[in-house]
């Protein structure tokens, strides 16, 4: 430690709990949290009472599902959109895909995926001490993810309906199963470095051994299943035997794959227009690789108000979303808790400087199914959001996110390549300024 630090003295602790006692209101403060809670003292009342829950557009997805103790929100969010599109196909009122399915696969693939990257970097040299391995082996086997990496799975493996591959206690609360791979997946990585020669025996072993922890704890996903519905109507439909992959491409057609990322990168080193990736980010091998496309915030939004408006359908995206975060009632708002006059202190920091000092990056991933417009047609002042922590919060778990929140707290929306302009199609031809796989835009939803 630096001899240029200084220790917290005992004449200067004295100087601040006397600071704090000569202001009322700190203890105020002080008397009302320890009581009810930061949030509770916090609330912005009129912002929230007014903060109004009505949209000009809205696409009806149904019941909110939950994704209960995992860290799944990209697949749930990325199947809220999928299955909207089924059940217009099918004519039904209610459907869900099984997340438990494309998580099984997502786990499985990226088993294998971080086997042969960290392989790769052991026989090129890397250290198990660099920056490199110790991020690797910290992010391992986590539930999060990107929407290039959702359709990677379902392009690869489809999709079932979700009572023909239920949810498990361990789908349903995934901690101790990653607990087992990730120790899993660590022991491979020591034995590769200390038997380089047998890499690939190491490698074939431990895919092996999490497939069969994957299957204990999952279950056997099915390769073919016979189909059969009842739709609204009451009309019954029989499809006969059908794999997970023709059922995808036969009920949800609507180019979800070639959608594109869109992300709002705040820093200016990172120039608008380009495309940027991630290193050493990605589930499935030979799938492809997660890039974005970095756009200004308002492009983001018109391009969600647009599918919204003229595709009616779900618009996937992802977001920081604990920032000022009413979860019980549902709400988003860059004013919604007066934290600043609680505390007696200014939270100053931009967009761009929270992403650059590891304040705010993506986290969740959601769907909006709304969006308020104002009578110019084009500006956009609310948004409905279609959340997958059930239906006890919120309205049902539909949350309203005011407009300028949207600005501060989302960083990515997917949407079809062929709404693009002309420049950001030409832009995605050309190489992504590659950032290390510590980045903050490499963030997962979870």
């Amino acid at each position: 430690m630096s001899e240029n630090l200084q220790p917290l003295g005992k004449e200067q602790l004295a100087q601040m709990r006397e600071s704090f006692d000569e202001h009322d209101a700190h203890r105020v403060a002080m008397n009302a949290v320890t009581g009810a809670g930061i949030n509770e003292v916090a609330r912005n009342y009129d912002k929230s009472r007014l903060l109004q829950r009505r949209f000009s557009v809205t696409v009806d997805n149904g019941d909110v599902t939950s994704q209960e103790h995992s860290g799944r929100c990209w697949l749930f969010s990325s199947l809220n959109v999928a299955r909207f599109i089924a059940k217009k196909s099918m004519n039904l009122k209610e459907f869900e895909f099984s997340q438990n399915y494309a998580m099984y696969y997502d786990k499985l693939e990226r088993i294998n995926y971080f086997l042969q990257d960290v392989a790769e970097l052991v026989r090129s040299g890397e250290t198990s001490d660099s920056r490199l391995i110790q991020h690797l082996l910290n992010d391992v086997m986590g539930d999060g993810g990107q929407w290039t990496m959702a359709m990677n799975l379902y392009k690869k493996y489809g999709a079932v309906p979700k009572d023909l591959f239920p949810e498990t206690a361990s789908s349903r609360n995934t901690s101790e199963m990653n607990v087992h791979l990730r120790s899993l997946l660590h022991q491979a990585v020591a034995h590769m470095y200390e038997n380089t020669g047998d890499i690939d025996a190491i490698v074939k072993t431990t895919l092996e051994a999490g497939h069969r922890v994957l299957t204990i704890h999952l279950g056997t996903p099915p390769t073919s299943f016979d189909w059969e519905w009842t739709d609204k109507d009451d009309n019954f439909h029989r499809d006969g035997e059908i794999t997970p992959q023709e059922f995808w491409k036969k009920y949800v057609d609507a180019g979800l794959e070639d959608y594109v990322c869109l992300v709002d990168d705040p820093r200016s080193e990172h120039p608008k227009g380009h495309k940027i990736a991630i290193e050493h980010l990605g589930n499935v091998v030979g799938g492809d690789a997660t890039e974005y496309l970095n756009v200004p915030v308002d492009f983001m939004k018109d391009m969600a108000r647009r599918i919204l408006s003229e595709e009616s359908i779900p618009v996937w995206f992802g977001a920081d979303c604990q920032p000022m975060m009413d979860r019980k009632n549902g709400a988003w708002a860059t004013d919604l808790f007066e934290y600043g006059r609680v505390y007696d202190f200014d939270f100053d920091l931009d967009k761009e400087e929270r992403v650059r000092y590891n304040d705010s990056a993506m986290n969740h991933a959601m769907a909006f199914v709304g969006v308020d417009v104002a009578d110019d047609g084009t500006t956009t002042r609310r948004w409905r959001v279609e959340n997958s922590w059930g239906c006890k919060i919120a309205d049902k778990g539909y949350f309203t996110m005011e407009d300028s929140w949207f600005s501060e707290f989302v960083y990515e929306v997917a949407v079809p390549k062929s709404m693009l302009p002309a420049e950001y199609q030409e832009a995605l031809k050309k190489p992504a300024i590659k950032l290390p796989a510590w980045d903050p835009m490499g963030a997962l939803a979870r």
